[in-house]
């Protein structure tokens, strides 16, 4: 079993940066793969990028590339989510997801990730 706590949302302004943080416990860090998804209020929860176990390779969805920066730190087992440049349809609510072991494609797909945090909300104004 895994828990994940997220935290470092807050209101921000069009154009402002704010790192989110995600803290594992339960597992062996380095085995797990980690990701971020958000979801707005009536849409379905949307992948925004995921760092893999091992080499800590990355990926990002198209709307966010160049923007946001995922990283973690085997220290703390943490992992990180900088998010420079915000906009206003950056507004949701953003969850950290975990999974032991997870390499390929589903690294972007919610049926990917068996454990979820409870999430952090996240207010861009324009």
């Amino acid at each position: 079993q895994v828990q994940l706590g997220e935290s470092g949302g807050g209101l921000v302004q069009a154009g402002d940066s704010l790192r989110l943080s995600c803290g594992a416990s339960g597992r062996t860090f380095s085995s797990l793969s980690m990701g971020w998804f958000r979801q707005a209020p009536g849409k379905e929860r949307q992948f925004v990028a995921a760092i893999r176990w091992g080499r800590s390779t990355t990926e990002y969805s198209d709307s966010v590339k160049g923007r946001f920066t995922v990283s973690r730190d085997h220290a703390k087992d943490t992992v990180y989510l900088q998010m420079n440049n915000l906009k206003p349809e950056d507004t949701p609510v953003y969850y950290c997801a975990a999974a032991a072991l997870l390499w390929g494609p589903q690294i972007r797909s919610i049926q990917g990730y068996k454990y979820w945090g409870q999430g952090t909300e996240v207010t861009v104004s324009s």
